[in-house]
């Protein structure tokens, strides 16, 4: 379990460092609510985006972005109503996913999917 929680923080730290290079800003890491956790919450201009990280070291069981399916789909968007009605949020949201694949420490590959759920 530790193992998966290291893996899963660790592609967190990817993806925030790639939507900082992209010019987003990062505001939250982990967001839960109940039964739902939201990996990354961040700013484009003023767009809030809901971010889903998943990494893998290989795709023999399929990419990463497969990982999300409808259920977990509908957790995060539940946790992000959450985080809208907290927050007071009146804007725009997005929900993307970024898939990462490290086969090895230096070798990675970065998809960020925009607006993949509603």
């Amino acid at each position: 379990m530790g193992n998966n929680l290291e893996k899963g923080r660790e592609g967190e730290q990817l993806a925030a460092q790639f939507l900082r290079e992209k010019g987003y800003q990062i505001l939250t890491y982990n967001y839960r609510y109940k039964r739902g956790e939201i990996d990354l919450i961040a700013l484009q201009g003023v767009l809030l985006v809901f971010v889903e990280v998943k990494l893998r070291k290989n795709t023999t069981f399929g990419y990463p972005e497969e990982a999300v399916d409808a259920q977990k789909a509908k957790r995060i968007i539940q946790t992000a109503e959450q985080y809208i009605l907290q927050h007071n949020w009146q804007g725009d949201i997005r929900f993307d996913i970024i898939a990462i694949v490290q086969s090895a420490p230096s070798k990675k590959e970065i998809s960020h999917f925009e607006d993949v759920f509603y």
